[in-house]
């Protein structure tokens, strides 16, 4: 069973995206989720609190998503924490440099609130 309590990041520098993937969240029942615009902020953040799930776009300035999910697995107390990537492509070597960082899974832009269940409940299901 899935803890639709936790606290959920989502991060993007786009405001528009932050508010589709909040709307799709809730869809699904997660209602604890916080924002973050760029990767520093969003490491500041999962470094403060605790969160069980983070979902990040992948291309931001100035940190990327994948800088943000290499930094995420290179720190102890974080690199548990499951990682969903949302990309506009779905490019192997994207898909492969993303599993090789440790990515727990990631969603090709556009996604409904279905896609996203699906893809949260893989991930929490293998956690």
């Amino acid at each position: 069973m899935i803890d639709k309590s936790m606290n959920v990041l989502i991060v993007d520098d786009y405001k528009t995206m932050l508010r589709i993937i909040r709307n799709l969240l809730k869809q699904i029942e997660f209602n604890n989720v916080e924002e973050a615009s760029d990767g520093g902020e969003a490491l500041a953040k999962l470094r403060g609190g605790n969160f069980g799930l983070v979902i990040s776009d992948w291309n931001m300035a100035p940190m990327t998503g994948m800088q943000l999910l290499q930094e995420v697995r290179a720190d102890a107390k974080l690199k548990r924490t499951p990682f969903i990537m949302i990309t506009a492509e779905s490019k192997t070597e994207n898909v492969v440099a993303a599993k090789q960082a440790g990515v727990s899974n990631y969603i090709v832009k556009p996604f409904n609130a279905e896609t996203l269940r699906e893809k949260i409940e893989k991930v929490l299901g293998n956690a």
